[in-house]
Parts: structure tokens; sequence; C-alpha cells
């Protein structure tokens, strides 16, 4: 079949060598991965996944969110990840009967210390705490301004179905409005939509380094989406997948997730200063408060520029009054 010829050419790329030219072997891990015929899956409580919310499964797939309005599903696996090195491969499918942007919402693929829990960020709890990896359907924010009726600059503009990523230390909350613009680490347009083929997601976090690529083209080459050197994520989180739909609806079908540990030769020196991680973080950003937008901070000087330089002409206003009175004061005494 097409997609299992294309799963082995994925495993086939992701052996060998890492970007950075350390040698690198990798081990399946049964016990994180989901894959058919989903054995025991949402039934018995010896299965490593869980179910949430209304998320069902077939003999083809986890059906995250049927095509219809206001549904949320997701799935959690049940043993935490104590890898410091691993590979994650997501194959899933967004299809449903809107067309252009008339679909929503998206899925995510997430990493992170919470699990089971409903919330708005793709079915799963906003302030969390890890990594979460959208595939983001529905352009928020331009739709947003279009009703306000506001420009969208091409600045600023997107084209969606688009996949980011974002790492949150339970501190920080996801963007809804501006469909995670604020926190974003990076990001790239994946038209998955209502393809004849399956999607494939490539999560690979290896010596603190994080990569996210695509094969949306049903060619089997990986497109590079995000890469970012500096990501700490401590071992010990649970991952899962979760998708919602609001006034749209798309159906949100996950097919597999394969979990692979990577084993990276490194140096002794190396080794000793790898230092345990506790708090989610990223070299050179601050998860405590978010990034504030240009154009809003551009704004906002303007308008307390203003604002003090009226007030400093008034008060110089006033001054002159009060000397001009007091000067006619003193003129009027000399003549009398």
């Amino acid at each position: 079949m097409i997609w299992a010829s294309a799963l082995i050419f994925i495993t086939a790329l992701s052996s060998g060598v890492c970007d950075d030219g350390h040698e690198m072997e990798e081990f399946l891990k049964r016990e994180y991965t989901l894959s058919k015929p989903y054995q025991d899956v949402g039934v018995s409580g010896s299965s490593h996944w869980e179910l949430m919310g209304d998320a069902l499964v077939s003999s083809d797939y986890v059906r995250l969110t049927p095509d219809q309005q206001s549904k949320q599903g997701a799935i959690w696996s049940r043993m935490p990840c104590h890898l410091s090195d691993w590979e994650l491969q997501v194959h899933f499918r967004v299809h449903g009967q809107g067309k252009k942007n008339l679909n929503g919402d998206g899925l995510a693929v997430w990493y992170t210390k919470e699990r089971m829990q409903r919330g708005p960020v793709f079915g799963n709890r906003d302030f969390f705490t890890g990594l979460g990896v959208f595939v983001d359907t529905y352009p928020n924010e331009e739709k947003l301004l279009e009703a306000q009726k506001k420009r969208y600059t091409p600045r600023t503009q997107r084209i969606f179905p688009y996949v980011l990523a974002m790492v949150g230390n339970g501190s920080i909350s996801y963007d809804h409005d501006r469909d995670g613009r604020p926190t974003e680490l990076g990001g790239c347009n994946a038209m998955v939509r209502n393809q004849k083929h399956e999607t494939f997601l490539f999560i690979r976090y290896v010596r603190r380094r994080l990569t996210v690529m695509m094969d949306i083209d049903g060619q089997h080459e990986w497109r590079d989406c995000l890469d970012v050197p500096g990501v700490r994520l401590p071992q010990g989180f649970y991952f899962g997948a979760s998708a919602v739909t609001g006034d749209l609806s798309d159906n949100h079908d996950l097919i597999s997730m394969k979990l692979y540990q990577l084993t990276i030769l490194r140096s002794k020196q190396e080794d000793e200063e790898q230092e345990e991680v506790l708090v989610p973080s990223v070299d050179n950003i601050d998860l405590l408060r978010p990034p504030v937008d240009e154009e809003s901070v551009s704004s906002v000087g303007i308008f307390f520029s203003v604002l003090f330089t009226l007030l400093g002409v008034f008060l110089l206003v006033v001054v002159g009054l009060v000397l001009y009175e007091h000067w006619s004061e003193s003129r009027r005494k000399r003549f009398y």
C-alpha cells in the first residue's frame, strides 16, 4: 500500500547521521507507538493509549473529531516518556465537506507534562507545559481583521493550513485570535486538506534541537518546516494528539504515531555537560513574557508620545498664564 511504502521510506530517512554530523541509531519504542489494528485502544485499561472526548477508533484510523460542529477529541499515551533524544512520525489526514477556508479548526501533536485535559487549544488545555505542534486550518486573525474592516497587510499574511510549533512553561497562553503568532517558534504553510493521500509529520528532538518536516505531496519527499536550536524539554512528559471543531468542521484522522529512540554517540565531555532540564525553555527566548507585536508597540508608543506632548504643551500654557498674571499685577502696582 502507498502509506506503508511511505512509512518504510520515512524510517530509512530518519536513521544514519544527525544534521550536526553525529552518528545516530534509532529504535522503535512500541510502548509509545500507536498503529493498526489499535488493539484495546479506548476499551481496556491495559492499552498504552487513552481516548478522550469525541475521539473514536475504527479499523483504519483514530478519528479525533468528526466533520461536525463543536467537537473535540484527543488520544494520550498513558506512560511518560523518559528519552533524551527522540523522533516522532505522525501519519494523519484532514478532510471534510468545507471548501477553501470554510473548515476548521485543526489538530495538534503534544509532548506535555499535562494529559487528558480539555481546553481551547486544539482540544487541549491552555497554559500547557511542554511542546505543541499545531496544524492550523483556519485563519482566525485574518477573518477577525476583515470583520473589523482592518487591512490585512502582506507582511503578516499566512497561507492556511499552517503548521507551527510552540513551547510553553505553564505560564503563557496560546493566542487563538492571532493563530499563535506571538509565541510561535517557527512554521510553514502545508496544504494538507482533502488530499488523495495521507500526510506525514516528522518531529525530531535531538541534542536540544527541534526539527519539524512534512510530506504532504505523496512523493516521499520531506520538506523543511522549522529548525530551532536551544530547545530544552524535560523528560517524563506525555505524547498525545488532539483536534477541535467550532462553527466550521473537518474530519481529523490519526492513522499512526511512531516514536523512535535516538541513540547519539557523544563524547565524554558532552555527557558531563548534559544537565537535567526541569522546566521547558528556549535559548534567547523569554517564555515568561510572550513577544509583543511590533505594530502594537509602535501604535502604543505613538499614542503616549502624543499624549505626553499635549500634556507638556498644556503645562507650558498654564505656567505662562500664571507668570503673565503675576507680571500684570506687578505692573499695575507700579502705576498706582
